[in-house]
């Protein structure tokens, strides 16, 4: 091939290159001139499509490399009033999604109501921990609490309960693999103990909190629950004491109308001890399922505090007496609301909790 035809087939390769450039920027200009945004998400979208550094802008700028040195002025000039178009078109855009934003801004009522926030409430079981606690605060108990990690000594053996006694075999304990001393919690009478322990004497406590037994959970049963314990340490302290606390806890609970007997029964850490039954709240004593049909439903145990288990604190069980006591907290707000199921107490589900929003 002679020079001459080279030249003259270059020239309209380059030629051909040049239309090819001219139309695909002319393609481009319809395509924005179409281009719909309404929102801030499509305005952001047409900026990465078209001025993005791996947008149409950026790719059509590399064209030039394919441009002949005498037509680079002219496509130098093209590619650049397309940028300024696109950047101009991109600018318009912009000023029309913040004109509307503030339209709509402006159209808003500011004197209209706000949207309204569900109410919370407190836990049915935190509902009535704190009405027990108010309760005997007004006798003069103060709250003490103490670990849910406990050792051996204060949840059992300082209670009168010594490794291999059988009322032990009565709590199914969870205990720590780490060492064999320590458990969680069966009660709270461990907090009793440390209490005691601190000899700071005369001594009126009450001690709500958590407790722990391996148990099957049931409709009448968990793993875990909650317990108010009292106990009254001072010179004199008769069971009679003990009575009159108690008959004034469960007027104040459950109302005047309330019918309340004693059962005698058995505790280590208590002699002598008693088994507290209500009149049954559901059939008004008549008999149902909930009573078994005798009309009665046991709260609490109660009793004299053991003077071994005063010796085992350092107290002069021959100067001080006391009374002890304990109930479940479930119990009370199972009989308080009427609730059947243990197991609504610890599954969270909001529309049971909300139930309770008026207790507070």
């Amino acid at each position: 091939m002679n020079q001459k035809l080279l030249l003259t087939f270059l020239f309209a390769y380059y030629l051909c290159r040049m239309d090819q450039l001219i139309a695909k920027i002319e393609n481009y200009k319809k395509e924005i001139a179409a281009s719909v945004v309404h929102t801030s998400d499509d305005l952001e979208a047409f900026r990465i499509k078209y001025l993005g550094t791996k947008g149409l802008v950026k790719s059509i700028m590399s064209e030039m490399k394919n441009v002949p040195a005498d037509q680079k002025k002219a496509a130098g000039q093209l590619l650049n009033d397309f940028k300024i178009l696109v950047e101009s078109h991109f600018e318009t855009l912009s000023a029309g999604i913040s004109s509307h934003s503030q339209k709509s801004i402006q159209f808003i009522d500011y004197t209209l109501p706000g949207d309204t926030i569900p109410l919370g409430s407190r836990h049915p079981i935190n509902i009535i921990q704190n009405k027990i606690i108010s309760i005997f605060q007004r006798l003069g108990f103060s709250v003490a609490e103490g670990p849910e990690i406990e050792d051996d000594w204060h949840n059992f053996s300082a209670l009168n309960l010594p490794e291999n006694h059988p009322a032990r075999d009565m709590q199914d304990t969870f205990y720590i693999s780490q060492n064999p001393d320590w458990l969680l919690r069966t009660h709270t009478s461990s907090v009793q103990i440390r209490e005691m322990e601190k000899g700071i004497l005369p001594l009126r406590i009450i001690c709500p909190g958590r407790v722990y037994r391996n148990e099957t959970i049931s409709a009448r049963a968990h793993c875990f629950f909650h317990q108010v314990e009292g106990l009254y340490i001072a010179e004199q302290v008769s069971f009679a004491d003990l009575k009159q606390t108690l008959y004034f806890f469960v007027k104040e609970m459950f109302g005047e109308d309330i019918k309340v007997r004693f059962r005698p029964s058995y505790f280590p850490f208590t002699e002598p001890s008693a088994e507290m039954d209500i009149s049954c709240l559901i059939c008004e004593g008549k008999g149902c399922n909930v009573c078994k049909k005798t009309g009665w439903v046991e709260i609490l145990g109660c009793g004299m505090v053991h003077p071994k288990v005063l010796e085992n604190c350092g107290i002069d069980s021959e100067k001080y007496t006391g009374f002890a006591f304990g109930m479940g907290i479930e119990r009370i707000t199972m009989l308080k609301y009427q609730v059947k199921d243990l197991r609504l107490f610890s599954e969270n589900d909001a529309r049971f909790l909300q139930q309770f929003t008026s207790a507070l």
